[in-house]
């Protein structure tokens, strides 16, 4: 297989990815301001599975989709509006999750320990940026910002970040030995089970 087709391959794994993400964002338990919801797991999964560049692919067509109006976002919503309003930071916050998760795997290893440190990075940087936009858009104080919007998601947060590491790398690791997934990493052979 040549590494155009493998190319190939990746693209269309980071589309099913996008894809996912809204599949994954309909899975969410309602809460006042902001509502718990498994995009923020499949995003963990874009990063450790696909790394960087490919992870980001994956959230920027995710967004595009939704900001088209497409209802990939939680409760089955879509359009600018959700990027724009009180849940917009979280949003907005994956496309730097993602590429740090993914480039913090790419500089180490995708060993499991080293997916949960990178799930738990990615945890709290979409938390600031979805507290920080929601202080604003909201126009809240601080301290409601931060009881709305950064501490009900912490728990839930480890457990996503646990999940997204284990499920992340073994199905990685199948994706790879399938010739399913191309990597620019692969040839300096950083892809080990830890």
């Amino acid at each position: 297989m040549t590494k155009d087709q493998l190319k190939l391959r990746s693209l269309i794994i980071t589309a099913l990815f996008a894809a996912i993400t809204g599949v994954m964002a309909q899975l969410f338990i309602p809460l006042p301001l902001v509502p718990i919801t498994g995009q923020t797991l499949a995003i963990g999964l874009a990063a450790t599975i696909l790394g960087s560049k490919y992870g980001t692919l994956s959230v920027l067509l995710y967004l595009a989709i939704g900001a088209a109006g497409v209802p990939v976002f939680a409760e089955f919503s879509g359009g600018v509006s959700k990027l724009v309003g009180p849940t917009g930071g979280y949003l907005i916050g994956y496309i730097p999750t993602v590429f740090i998760m993914g480039y913090y795997l790419e500089k180490t290893s995708f060993t499991i320990k080293n997916a949960l440190i990178a799930n738990i990075i990615g945890m709290f940087i979409t938390l600031i940026f979805g507290t920080a936009w929601l202080k604003v858009a909201a126009n809240l104080s601080w301290t409601a910002a931060f009881m709305a919007g950064f501490a009900p998601f912490i728990i839930g947060g480890f457990i996503k970040a646990a999940l997204a590491s284990w499920i992340g790398i073994l199905t990685r690791q199948r994706l790879m030995s399938a010739k399913l997934l191309f990597h620019e990493q692969l040839s300096k052979n950083k892809d080990k089970i830890a």
